[in-house]
């Protein structure tokens, strides 16, 4: 997968001012990097779930803070009232304890305020409180990413949050784009995120045996935040046909099947149709 953590990386100087780095690395993975797990590059290689699908994976409008609202003509999008001195949680409706998932989040970086926070939590993570706080990871039965701290909290009020992406120095902020991903490998016990096709790596780790929801954690009025789950996959292994689906695929490379090279394999019409995902549509 592109991309490159770099190119949202700015570096603090001593004037208060930022400036890009000076030299984006370019292809492969830098150092201090962290290379995609080939499961998550081989589901984000699959089609997308249906609309149907990604509703019943969706925001939960029975678990929420009273000052959120899931809209009736989104159901992947909730609205947060303007309500000062808050700070307000919405699950989703799916608890996951088993699978590996993937989840895009749509978060525009002007709605996100003082304490914009993304991760999981139990049934027994609260919903709400009075002020402004990083909610998702201050207990026990949290886990977030606060995407402005660039921090990963998990029972903050024991112990310290660590620094995510975690290849970053002390002088680097990491402005998280507007779209990204949310990973969840419940086999692996593991909370990970992906940043234009960058995997960021680990966040959390130490939820295996868990059932967990995933979480927003929003202080902004009026902000909107869209959910859109987008493929799973079972523990168990795959396929012979997948993996070699996988292999066919990756040489003949995205923008060519997007460009429909693959009829210059002079493959049976069936073949073709199985390297397109059409078997899953």
């Amino acid at each position: 997968m592109g991309g490159n953590v770099s190119r949202g990386i700015r570096h603090s100087h001593r004037d208060g001012g930022s400036g890009p780095r000076s030299q984006a690395v370019k292809g492969g993975v830098a150092p201090g990097e962290n290379k995609m797990p080939p499961r998550l590059e081989l589901l984000l290689d699959m089609p997308t779930v249906h609309r149907d699908t990604q509703n019943k994976h969706a925001w939960n409008s029975e678990d929420r803070s009273l000052n959120i609202f899931v809209k009736d003509d989104d159901k992947l999008t909730f609205h947060r009232h303007p309500v000062a001195q808050s700070t307000d949680c919405i699950r989703a409706k799916v608890g996951y304890e088993r699978g590996l998932h993937v989840f895009e989040l749509s978060w525009s970086t002007r709605q996100r305020g003082t304490h914009a926070v993304v991760g999981v939590a139990t049934q027994e993570a609260p919903l709400h409180s009075v002020g402004y706080q990083s909610l998702i990871g201050n207990n026990e039965h949290s886990w977030g990413w606060d995407l402005g701290r660039n921090k990963v909290y998990h029972d903050s009020k024991n112990q310290s949050g660590e620094t995510y992406p975690r290849q970053l120095t002390q002088d680097e902020t990491f402005v998280v784009p507007d779209k990204f991903l949310i990973v969840l490998d419940m086999d692996e016990g593991t909370l990970s995120f992906v940043v234009e096709g960058q995997f960021l790596g680990v966040a959390h780790r130490g939820l295996r045996g868990k059932k967990v929801y995933p979480i927003v954690s929003a202080v902004w009025g009026h902000c909107e935040i869209t959910m859109k789950y987008l493929g799973g996959l079972d523990p168990e292994p795959l396929p012979l046909m997948d993996l070699c689906r996988r292999v066919i695929r990756q040489q003949v490379g995205r923008p060519n099947i997007d460009q429909g090279r693959l009829d210059d394999l002079n493959l049976p019409k069936a073949i073709r149709d199985y390297l397109e995902y059409k078997d899953r549509r």
